[in-house]
């Protein structure tokens, strides 16, 4: 009868040769020899009945079923580290490569990685701000090891992890002739002064779809990059403006209102994580931090993966 009792160390070389892709270097990082790495993974691939790695030249690549055992064994090992340490991938010390598009960095993620670090007194960040295609490239490359963005994300290289959910909102400056309607149409905006962000924003394509499908042609005085200055002009009374909530409504304005408009437009703000390579127990911590961190608001959700 084949033995099913699985070790703890087969599964440590799984991540650890998914993390460097040779078995000399996975040696390295655990500290032992490169024969009982391989030796480990073997036994593992004999106990599932499945090919775990393929040879690529001096590389071995990972195959489907190696990044999906690898996915299921990220609660095993946050388990292991919470146990004293034992075990478990150990997170002191170590450095976060973050990345995220100006309106997530300034508007929420300063706030987490403070009360993050303030907590973590060991661990250290890094914070890139850039586009969200940018964001996608350098997640895929491994220059980042988690990215946050709310844009749709469609990238080999890249896994998504959704954990917030919000409807756009038109938002509208106070004392403007739309200002009183409970919720708007895209008809309403016919006409009508529109600070768009630029085409490059996902966001900015479902926009004018929504518009032209309603036949509705507004007149587009503003084009900004950010989610920000899009809603700095809203408020300067240029027009009004289609955008995601979150996190930008966090902080109360009374230079304007929100609305909601009909059809939905909404939105995902999601982790972004390398595909090919496995979670560092800190970049773990961090999102589980900002799951359970962030702030009730009217305009968002909690989304599940």
């Amino acid at each position: 009868m084949r033995p099913n009792w699985y070790s703890l160390r087969e599964f440590e070389s799984l991540r650890a040769l998914l993390a460097t892709g040779t078995t000399s270097a996975a040696a390295r990082r655990l500290g032992i020899s490169q024969s009982v790495v391989s030796r480990a993974v073997a036994s593992l691939e004999a106990r599932l009945g499945q090919a775990l790695f393929a040879r690529q030249g001096n590389r071995l690549e990972p195959t489907a079923e190696a990044f999906a055992l690898n996915e299921n064994l990220d609660p095993l090992f946050d388990a292991l580290a919470r146990i004293d340490g034992t075990g478990g991938e150990d997170a002191s010390g170590q450095r976060l490569t973050l990345a995220a598009p100006p309106t997530l960095a300034h508007r929420f993620l300063q706030a987490r990685i403070a009360e993050f670090l303030t907590a973590r007194p060991d661990a250290a960040v890094s914070l890139e701000i850039c586009a969200s295609d940018a964001l996608a490239a350098g997640i895929a490359e491994a220059r980042f090891e988690l990215g946050v963005t709310d844009s749709r994300v469609d990238h080999s290289g890249v896994a998504t992890r959704p954990f917030r959910r919000s409807r756009g909102m038109a938002v509208i400056p106070a004392g403007h002739a739309l200002a009183d309607r409970a919720r708007l149409i895209p008809a309403d905006l016919d006409g009508q002064a529109l600070i768009a962000l630029t085409r490059r924003h996902s966001a900015r394509g479902q926009t004018d779809r929504m518009l032209a499908q309603a036949g509705a042609v507004p007149r587009i005085v503003v084009e900004t990059a950010t989610v920000v200055s899009a809603w700095q002009f809203a408020a300067a009374g240029l027009g009004i403006a289609l955008l995601n909530p979150f996190p930008a409504a966090l902080s109360e304005d009374a230079r304007v209102v929100l609305r909601p408009i009909d059809p939905a437009l909404t939105y995902t703000t999601q982790f972004l994580t390398p595909a090919r390579r496995p979670i560092s127990a800190l970049a773990r911590a961090f999102m589980r931090h900002v799951r359970l961190a962030t702030p009730r608001d009217p305009y968002s959700e909690i989304a599940t993966e």
